[in-house]
């Protein structure tokens, strides 16, 4: 029977067993090869950060739960086997508010690029780019600095960043609910919960809630 490849990886077997007291880096992406691609270019740097990998948003939530103090970065993909979208990191910072995300996406959409900054990322970087950026910014960053605010983007409403309420009601609208079932799930009246979308509709530059969820996804 072909042995199974672990679904977290913290360290490689070279890593010193007190590698979790250095700052590192955690890479979410399924894809193994953009794991071990990642994980290359950033150990080739001089006096790298150890980096440690996860292929799914429930392994990178366990993960960062347990190793939060010595994680200063997360690369996150928005299409992880359990979570597509903005919902991953809808999710992601939901749970964790003061972690540093970039977000890495197989797709360069603007209004995608200025919904994950309106949501906290500090960066969005498209596949289709060069992972040259990702190195810069670990080069130009102290990342044990605390979270700066996430770089402005495009439109009007892009260096607005969504309250924890708007990302909830957002996350609810990605999983195609209603306004009547948002309504009840966050205890708010259906004309409260009108207005947050409409909110949300300004922020992403969106005519509509149909339009909203189909660029977010």
């Amino acid at each position: 029977m072909a042995a199974v490849t672990p679904l977290l990886r913290p360290a490689p077997p070279e890593c010193p067993a007190d590698a979790m007291a250095e700052p590192g880096i955690l890479v979410v992406d399924d894809h193994e090869l953009v794991r071990l691609g990642l994980r290359a270019l950033l150990q080739a740097q001089p006096g790298h950060m150890p980096v440690h990998e996860a292929r799914s948003l429930a392994d990178a939530l366990a993960f960062y739960a347990a190793h939060a103090a010595a994680l200063h970065l997360v690369l996150l993909d928005l299409d992880l086997p359990d979570a597509h979208g903005l919902d991953a990191l809808v999710r992601f910072r939901r749970a964790f508010p003061q972690a540093r995300v970039i977000v890495l996406s197989g797709m360069g959409s603007p209004s995608l690029a200025q919904g994950a900054l309106a949501l906290g990322a500090q960066a969005f970087l498209p596949k289709s780019g060069h992972l040259g950026e990702v190195l810069r910014y670990v080069r130009d960053h102290d990342l044990a600095a605390p979270v700066p605010p996430p770089a402005p983007a495009g439109g009007p409403y892009a260096q607005q960043q969504l309250t924890p309420r708007q990302a909830e009601i957002l996350d609810w609208l990605l999983a195609g609910k209603s306004n009547k079932e948002i309504a009840r799930l966050s205890h708010l009246s259906e004309g409260t919960v009108k207005n947050h979308v409409s909110t949300l509709l300004l922020v992403f530059g969106m005519r509509s809630r149909a339009q909203l969820i189909s660029s977010l996804r």
